[in-house]
């Protein structure tokens, strides 16, 4: 287990409400960038990891990039095609790249951090596409050993799925372009372009469904049911309490 200070977190402005809003989850946008399209055999060569804050009044808004250049691991797979679109290159002398390892550490010490900071229980990885990012990053997780993964294991929020509820677009650009955000083309394909524009899409999307949320949490309190976060994980059943 690698080493974390123990010094107190302090709460962030919207610690109480975040907790509420998805449930003791902290969504977290996460892009990565890869050598293919296979998590068990491919390279993960990029990841950036965008934090989601939210205020006093529950607006949600993108909060710090973390972000790391990573080494293939021994034996991976690096697929010429997709190093194309990317524009990686793995070996270049210049890349400031850590083996997995070490990135995922750093990464997840940081997001640990803002879990406690917002009185969550563990994040929730949110991606355009998320399955994707979510699956490399078990793999990377598993290969890698490492320990305290602070990210559900197999739930996610997909910003190609609320876009297309929300938007009418489920590609990245598109979405990005029609919600009235910047997107640069020239730039994309980086995980900390990708990822800051999929935490502003995420952000947009969320804050325009929050009476919404609010609707339910109050029909959610009508009908008895708690309104604070569970302790325990979900199952997939439907609740009969709202910790379930």
């Amino acid at each position: 287990m690698e080493p974390e200070a123990t010094t107190a977190i302090m709460p962030a402005p919207g610690a109480a409400l975040m907790a509420r809003r998805f449930r003791g989850f902290l969504p977290v946008v996460v892009d990565i960038e890869t050598g293919g399209f296979n998590a068990a055999t491919d390279a993960l060569l990029e990841i950036a990891a965008v934090l989601i804050d939210m205020d006093g009044d529950g607006v949600l808004n993108r909060g710090a990039t973390h972000s790391f250049h990573v080494k293939p691991f021994e034996g991976a797979r690096l697929d010429p095609a997709s190093l194309s679109v990317t524009g990686i290159d793995p070996f270049h002398p210049l890349r400031p790249a850590l083996p997995e390892r070490d990135a995922l550490q750093r990464i997840f010490r940081e997001i640990r951090h803002a879990v406690r900071a917002y009185d969550c229980r563990r994040a929730i990885l949110v991606g355009h596409n998320a399955a994707f990012d979510l699956g490399f990053l078990n793999q990377a997780v598993k290969r890698a050993d490492v320990k305290r993964n602070p990210f559900h294991p197999f739930s996610c929020f997909d910003t190609a799925t609320l876009a297309g509820a929300a938007l009418g677009q489920t590609v990245l650009a598109k979405a990005v372009t029609v919600a009235g955000l910047a997107w640069d083309s020239s730039s994309a394909h980086s995980a900390v372009y990708d990822a800051e524009r999929t935490a502003e899409l995420f952000c947009l999307i969320c804050n325009r469904f929050r009476d919404s949320f609010l609707e339910a949490e109050a029909r959610a309190r009508a009908l008895g049911w708690r309104t604070e976060p569970p302790a325990e994980a979900e199952s997939d059943s439907p609740p009969a309490t709202f910790s379930q």
